[in-house]
């Protein structure tokens, strides 16, 4: 990994770009990220960087984030987050990172935690078709069906997909186009959808699918 913030999502809205074609993007607040703790091969078996985002009151931190924010003699974050960059040696504890980290044009990564929906039925949660609607079938239309067999093994295998909590977990949406940087007030433009609601927290990194 080249280059990595963590960020903040504003929402979608469109630009239009030189040739005057509407471009749907998603603004992202990146940074500023301070570099709160360097990790060495020596002490800790692999090298990395760890930033932190948002402001928060001393009064909302525990007592060993608090020593772990006093030792990097830097302000109180409210998230944290890892970086395996190729050169962390680049980078000193109290740095700032800020959006003009990348540039339009940069391809990047985008993870995030998708919108919790609750309890789902099977044809919302995994695409499941419906049952015919005539000839007596029933009030079960949208009900998954058969979900094992007989007597042997007496048993629904695990992972079957049925029924159950939908959304809210790790999703990450790749190789994403950059379309603008506005660096005096630490927004990205993104083409496309990244995962979360507003205000949700997400991170850019240099895309892993380069062409």
């Amino acid at each position: 990994m080249q280059k990595g913030i963590i960020g903040k999502k504003i929402g979608m809205t469109q630009i239009f770009d030189e040739k005057g074609n509407v471009v749907p993007v998603t603004v992202i607040e990146a940074g500023p990220c301070v570099v709160v703790q360097k990790k060495t091969v020596e002490n800790d078996g692999y090298a990395a960087v760890q930033l932190g985002f948002g402001d928060v009151s001393p009064k909302h931190v525990n007592k060993p984030m608090k020593g772990h924010f006093d030792k990097a003699d830097v302000a109180p974050k409210k998230t944290l987050k890892e970086f395996r960059f190729d050169d962390c040696d680049a980078l000193n504890i109290g740095d700032i990172v800020k959006a003009d980290t990348f540039a339009a044009g940069d391809r990047v990564d985008v993870t995030g935690t998708s919108k919790g929906k609750g309890y789902a039925g099977a044809i919302k949660r995994w695409n499941f078709g419906r049952l015919r609607e005539t000839h007596g079938t029933g009030p079960v239309a949208r009900h998954p069906g058969s979900l094992g067999a007989c007597s042997t093994p007496s048993r629904v295998f695990k992972g079957t997909k049925a029924a159950g909590h939908l959304g809210c977990e790790r999703v990450t949406v790749q190789n994403l186009d950059i379309v603008k940087v506005d660096v005096e007030n630490n927004l990205i433009a993104v083409r496309g959808a990244v995962p979360g609601p507003r205000k949700g927290i997400v991170v850019l990194s240099d895309t892993v699918k380069k062409a």
